[in-house]
Parts: C-alpha cells; sequence; structure tokens
C-alpha cells in the first residue's frame, strides 16, 4: 500500500496539478476541479454509522440522497443548517483516497463539530482550532487501514488545494478551507493567529458555473460577528484582488451598502448573479467588509478559484 501511496505522489510531484495553477478542465457534469471516481465508502468510528455511496447519479446530478446519509455519518444537522457537509470536501476526500486505496473504507475520527464541542474540546486542552473547519462542516480527520499517514498528507499537500494536517501518526486532517498545511510542530492552534478574523475565508459552493447563474457565497474561519459586507462584488484574475474584470451585486432587498453578518447563518448565503456576458475563463469573487469589528481584520477577501463556461 505504502509503494501505491509514493508512486501516485510522484506522479503529482512530476507534473504537480497544483490548485494554484489554472486547471484546464471545462465539463460541468464535473462541478468541482478535484473528483474521484464519485464513489465513498464511509465509517464514522464514533456513532458507528457506516455509508457506501455514489456521490452522482447516473444522469450525471449530484446525488442528494447520498448526501443525505453521509451527513448522518458526519453528524451534520442538515436541516438546522439548511445545507449538506461540504459537497467540495467530499469530493476531495474521494479524490485523493482513490489515488491512495482506491474502493477502501475511510474511517472518520472528527467530523462535524458544533461550536459547543469545539469549544469543549478547546477547554480540555485538545487540539481544536477556535475557527476550526470542522464548525463549517467542512472537515474531517480520518484514516484508511494500511496507508501511511505522512505520505496521504504530503499527496495532499503537493496538490496545494486545501487545509492538510498531520501530527505523527495515520490520521490525516482535510478540509476544503483555504489552502495550507501543518504537522504537530507547525500547528498555530493556541497563538491566537485567527483572532480577529485574520483568517476569514471566502468560498463558492462550486468551482465551474455558467455564465448569468447563480453563486452562492460564504464565510468561514471566523472568530469574530458582528462585521458587514458592501453589497458590490467584484470578479477578479489575481489573488490579491486588483484585476478586477466584472462587478456584481449581491441579492438582497436591503437598501443598505453594508449588509450586517451576525451570525453563521447570515455569514453562509450570500447569492449573486455571475454577470452574462463575462467571458468564459478562471476567476476569484473578492468582497469588501465594511464596519470592521477590529482594524486588524482585512478589509477584503478573494475567494478561491472558479470557472466561468459559455451558456
Amino acid at each position: 500500500m505504502k509503494s501505491i501511496l509514493a508512486f501516485a505522489l510522484f506522479v503529482l510531484l512530476l507534473c504537480p496539478p497544483s490548485m494554484a495553477e489554472t486547471p484546464t478542465t471545462t465539463d460541468l457534469a464535473s462541478p468541482f476541479f478535484l473528483m474521484g471516481d464519485g464513489r465513498l465508502k464511509l465509517k464514522n468510528i464514533k456513532n458507528g454509522l457506516v455509508a457506501d455511496v455514489k456521490l452522482v447519479t447516473d444522469d450525471l446530478t449530484l446525488n442528494d440522497s447520498a448526501f443525505d446519509k453521509i451527513d448522518q455519518v458526519f453528524g451534520f444537522p442538515t436541516k438546522a443548517k439548511g445545507e449538506h457537509i461540504s459537497q467540495r470536501m467530499l469530493f476531495m476526500l474521494d479524490y485523493f483516497s482513490d489515488l491512495a486505496a482506491k474502493g477502501k473504507t475511510i474511517h472518520i475520527k472528527s467530523g462535524y463539530r458544533s461550536p459547543t464541542h469545539n469549544q469543549s474540546l478547546r477547554d480540555q486542552g485538545k487540539t481544536a482550532a477556535k475557527t476550526s473547519t470542522h464548525v463549517d462542516g467542512m472537515a474531517l480527520d480520518f484514516y484508511i487501514t494500511g496507508v501511511d499517514g505522512k505520505e496521504m498528507w504530503e499527496l495532499i499537500r503537493s496538490k496545494d488545494c486545501c487545509g492538510a494536517g498531520n501530527y505523527g501518526g495515520n490520521t490525516v486532517h482535510l478540509d476544503s478551507g483555504r489552502p495550507r498545511f501543518w504537522q504537530k510542530e507547525t500547528s498555530k492552534v493556541w497563538t491566537g493567529e485567527s483572532d480577529f478574523n485574520r483568517n476569514i475565508y471566502l468560498s463558492t459552493d462550486y468551482d465551474k458555473y455558467r455564465q448569468g447563474a447563480t453563486v452562492r457565497m460564504f464565510f468561514t474561519s471566523i472568530s469574530d460577528f458582528g462585521f458587514g459586507v458592501k453589497k458590490r462584488v467584484f470578479f477578479v484574475t489575481d489573488t490579491e484582488g486588483n484585476a478586477v474584470v466584472a462587478k456584481t451585486m449581491i441579492n438582497t432587498t436591503s437598501g443598505t451598502e453594508c449588509l450586517p453578518v451576525t451570525t453563521r447563518d447570515e455569514a453562509r448565503f450570500i447569492y449573486a448573479e455571475i454577470p452574462p456576458d463575462l467571458e468564459p475563463g478562471f476567476y476569484r469573487i473578492k468582497i469588501d467588509f465594511c464596519q470592521r469589528p477590529s482594524e486588524e481584520m482585512p478589509e477584503s477577501r478573494v475567494s478561491n478559484l472558479i470557472e466561468i463556461v459559455a451558456e
């Protein structure tokens, strides 16, 4: 098993498909840049629940019933949240597990954590970040029997797509948040680095959209609520948010320019229309903040890379 994983890592390093580079796919039947064969076998070692599901139906649509089952395994409160566990994270998990050990069961040690549970872990001195992506349903800690944890971590790290952590054992942390990686000696859980919304992150629900489609955006890694976002958003071609090529407005009936974000729900359901005349290509979305609770909070955030496909 280790030789298979080493070969997969060798291939990725030989021709590294880093998410920092521009993907080339335009197939909207595959709404994410990273997707495996669409099959996941999961077992939560804490609640004993299992799921053996196909993420995509035979007619190439996302399989909602499969995500319902996965939510149960993860302990994710689907009805209360009004959404599923991160689909991008699941397809990433599918992609990397196929490279390492296709068809084998993925054992979940930690899935969804409520904010209360996450704080209780911190109170016990456990390695749980204040702005943990587990709280946003975007992370899991997992292992696959027979797969070396550090090699799996290095495989994920080579893609520069997401969050990847390993503390020396076979368990690996994977999340669909801000691209970063760490080990036990480089973990910054107790440093206060994420205070004042320093690491707040903007995501879209999918990686690929048609011209004129509605895009859902959401913020994660929030340490302090009570800030606002400006209604006008920008499509940019750089990671800093300076190269603006198009503008749109957040869908809202509010007459105020500064839209308040006071709860986690308000941070997770932000919608806007993609301009129908936006040229097909690769972009990021920039949102500016207003009424920041402190000067240490960034003035804006730029999203993950997305692809716009011709209507």
